[in-house]
């Protein structure tokens, strides 16, 4: 089976979704090969179900917050950034708004709204969606001339490989875009989890569930001695070690991840220092002087924490309240104000939000996105060599990339 077409997107993620309704807009006969059954999958479950589409926020903001070769981006974004984004989903019919951090969701709080606008907008525009797994980027004298599928090959002059990373093995990131870009001698730098979970050298299973709303979480690198990412917030204790948006966050911000390097430090209780939190220990043990260290401690704290606590703090957990030394009261403050946590290791790419590395940006034009090696061949979305934090940036870039590419 063969077909004639203008332009092949490879891949029915986000990139390749807006990949599709801009190369249609502009006139071009579009086909998105795609094997899943349906399109955005992945799109679908971001944000928790919500879809964390973009950030409101200007160029520079945005740039802050690619800490992978954000100058790559600087164009791309410059002529496609946050504003065009929100216009365009609004422009589908979905009402946008704007919350903590200037994070925009869709009004409904529904991924899946977002995705049946962009399929619905796909369709109006005669885009072909072909159920069917790409193999092969087919080139001839350095120049794009199709793709070959498991079922036939389908021409083309153009082909924007949109095909998506490692992370969510299961909605279709399988990384066999890696592998067609090698075989045209791209150069895939390291492939590693990023906005993933974090193992921990201490056993984090008495704890494991409970999620903490507002702490201060605070990841150092030991051997630069410094701060590499401190915000207050919320995450989650799994029976690995930690999770949850900060954790995301911090993980992101973690290079070359040794055991020993990296540790996270958790302040419990943010808003008293520790002289005001002092005092409260001081008034609970007054008050109650027959009680136990368990129940003071559990004033404080959520139950699941409690024993875990003192025992960090070596604290017996049936001393009598009254009896506690001003030694031991301060090491139960030093554990509510600084409990440490030592990272092991990044949980598997396929629990990750996003997959650090990928095309190198070397070999790939930042005006367009078209290979400096094979004419015609363009990429869009993850599977090229950039990543953002956590906000809606990761997803601003597969658009601003989708756009340069399609246009």
């Amino acid at each position: 089976m063969e077909n004639k077409t203008d332009t092949i997107i490879i891949g029915g993620g986000a990139a390749g979704c807006f990949s599709a309704v801009f190369s249609a807009r502009n006139g071009y006969r579009t086909v998105i090969i795609e094997p899943n059954d349906r399109l955005g999958k992945k799109l679908g479950i971001t944000g928790k179900g919500r879809c964390n589409i973009t950030n409101a926020c200007d160029l520079e903001t945005v740039i802050k917050n690619i800490p992978r070769n954000p100058s790559f981006l600087y164009s791309a974004l410059s002529r496609y950034g946050t504003s065009d984004c929100m216009e365009f989903i609004e422009g589908l019919g979905v009402p946008l708004k704007i919350e903590r951090g200037n994070r925009v969701f869709p009004v409904s709080d529904k991924a899946l709204d977002i995705v049946n606008a962009l399929k619905t907008e796909i369709g109006r525009l005669g885009v072909k969606i072909v159920r069917d797994r790409a193999i092969e980027i087919v080139q001839s004298d350095g120049a794009v001339q199709g793709v070959r599928t498991a079922k036939g090959f389908y021409k083309a002059d153009k082909v924007i490989l949109a095909s998506g990373g490692l992370s969510y093995p299961a909605t279709g990131s399988t990384g066999d875009g890696y592998k067609m870009a090698k075989k045209l001698l791209h150069t895939v730098t390291e492939l590693k989890p990023s906005l993933v979970p974090l193992e921990t050298v201490q056993d984090c299973r008495p704890m494991a569930g409970q999620n903490i709303k507002n702490a201060l979480f605070t990841l150092y690198d030991n051997e630069k001695n410094k701060k590499a990412f401190s915000e207050q917030g919320e995450f989650t204790f799994e029976s690995y070690g930690i999770g949850g948006p900060l954790t995301l966050s911090a993980s992101s911000r973690i290079d070359k991840l040794r055991e020993g390097r990296y540790t996270v430090v958790i302040d419990f209780k943010p808003a008293l220092d520790e002289k005001k939190l002092d005092l409260r220990l001081q008034r609970e043990i007054s008050a109650a002087p027959a009680k136990t260290a368990y129940d003071i401690a559990l004033t404080l704290l959520p139950e699941k924490l409690t024993l875990p606590l003192l025992e960090a703090a070596k604290l017996p957990s049936d001393k009598k309240a009254g009896e506690i030394s001003a030694k031991e009261r301060k090491a139960l403050l030093t554990v509510l104000k600084g409990f440490k946590l030592d990272i092991k290791s990044f949980r598997p790419i396929k629990e990750a939000i996003i997959t650090d590395g990928g095309i190198s940006v070397k070999e790939i034009n930042p005006s367009d996105m078209q290979s400096k090696i094979v004419k015609g061949l363009h990429f869009a979305g993850e599977i090229i060599d950039v990543s953002g934090f956590t906000g809606g940036f990761n997803l601003q870039i597969a658009y601003s990339t989708a756009a340069a590419a399609a246009e």
